[in-house]
């Protein structure tokens, strides 16, 4: 990573740099989504089996594409005590933070017999897709399941690719038990997700598709969408450092790593007034590489979507942060809250030096399924207004109605629509 001076020109390279990473840069992908989606639309389970064997190497059929409380049972013996425990932890954050989301219908009644109001209603089926082998991420499941829960969703069906042999991460499906999931299928990629869009003989047909996945998963979602509701097509994860020379080096480099071992496609940005940290934090990168698992997908994502920027001060600093909209902010610097209060564009702001990332992934409560690719600028982290729908109620007296008769009438008119002014004035004559 090399350390860059931070200037409007050099800002501007990197937002064309970091477009790069969005799903609207695979347009030959995108054509082979489209086609499994109009398949699976027409043939339902049949093409889901074909797909299975050919993706998936598993023979999938319908007896077996449905996953039993028996095997879920059996899997969740195997797993760990203690990761049960930590699951169980977690889901609990998770549902605490979301209660405090929920919302009540109201009603507004007025003396002339006019009433106003709103209708929450929890959707009544939401799929959620789990991606399978190492990239399972029994995190997303909680975050997506408990916050539907939450909502009062019905029915939670839940998507995630086999193993050769049929098998499941038992983690997964722990996860799964724990969040309260109804139903799990056998079936991934960008078919799980048309499935969910267009229901089969044996998968019903969803409200809400919620949940990661590779860029067939992503394309399949962002295709299906208004077909169903989604929570976003996701892009590949970032994070955005905010320090000064007050923030310890090595904590922000152990944290721009937490990101950049996601995907080769992972950004890590460091946003800083101090040229020493950047030095410091760019030493401590090179040291804890060699310790690391996944050195050659950090090295490759550092290289591509990893700066260093130092700015001659914080309001070009924040400036800079706002302009980027990261999906994941951590502000270290010495006075955090009063720097968090300029920032207008993030998907998560983590604060001081003991809110390391991986603490929003796993833990403290608040969603992880956040707005990528800069979309923080007018997307929301998920909640438990993503899983209601809201229905506004309109009753008038005669009294109230004859008051705003004519206004109505002459709205109407001057749009061209007899019609509509019409069904008011008839009431009248």
């Amino acid at each position: 990573m090399e350390i860059i001076e931070l200037t409007g020109e050099n800002r501007k390279k990197l937002k064309e740099v970091l477009a790069k990473r969005s799903t609207n840069h695979f347009s030959e992908i995108e054509e082979r989504v489209a086609a499994i989606i109009e398949d699976v639309k027409k043939r339902g389970d049949e093409a889901l089996f074909e797909y299975s064997e050919r993706f998936d190497h598993y023979p999938l059929n319908a007896d077996n594409i449905r996953v039993t409380k028996e095997e879920i049972d059996a899997a969740v013996k195997k797993v760990e005590p203690r990761f049960i425990e930590v699951l169980k932890k977690a889901a609990e954050n998770i549902r605490v933070f979301h209660e405090k989301q929920k919302r009540i219908s109201w009603i507004d009644t007025k003396a002339d017999g006019t009433i106003l109001g709103q209708k929450f209603t929890p959707l009544a089926t939401a799929g959620v897709y789990v991606p399978g082998g190492k990239a399972a991420y029994p995190s997303s499941l909680l975050m997506s399941v408990v916050t539907a829960k939450v909502a009062g969703v019905e029915r939670i069906v839940m998507m995630t690719p086999p193993g050769q042999g049929g098998e499941i991460s038992a983690e997964t499906l722990a996860a799964a038990q724990i969040a309260g999931v109804d139903e799990i299928y056998r079936v991934g990629g960008a078919q799980a997700i048309a499935a969910l869009a267009y229901g089969t003989e044996s998968i019903p047909k969803a409200d809400k598709i919620c949940g990661p996945g590779n860029i067939y998963v992503a394309l399949a979602k962002k295709a299906v969408f208004g077909q169903v509701s989604i929570d976003s097509v996701a892009g590949p994860s970032e994070i955005l450092v905010l320090a000064d020379e007050t923030a310890d080096a090595r904590y922000v480099a152990a944290d721009l790593l937490s990101q950049a071992e996601h995907d080769e496609m992972a950004s890590a940005i460091l946003v800083t007034t101090s040229a020493a940290l950047a030095e410091a934090v760019k030493k401590e990168i090179e040291a804890f590489l060699p310790k690391l698992s996944r050195r050659e997908i950090i090295e490759k994502s550092l290289e591509q979507f990893g700066f260093l920027f130092v700015a001659e001060n914080m309001e070009m600093a924040i400036e800079t942060v706002n302009d980027i909209a990261s999906e994941h902010l951590e502000i270290i610097t010495k006075d955090p809250y009063g720097d968090m209060t300029r920032v207008k564009n993030a998907g998560a702001i983590f604060l001081g030096a003991y809110s390391s990332e991986p603490l929003g992934d796993y833990f403290a409560g608040p969603n992880h399924i956040l707005p990528t690719n800069g979309t923080a600028k007018f997307f929301s982290p998920l909640n438990v207004d993503d899983f209601m729908k809201k229905t506004s109620i309109i009753s008038y007296s005669r009294e109230a109605l004859q008051r705003d008769c004519d206004d109505i009438v002459y709205f109407a008119e001057k749009e061209g629509l007899t019609a509509h002014a019409n069904s008011v004035a008839v009431r009248f004559q």
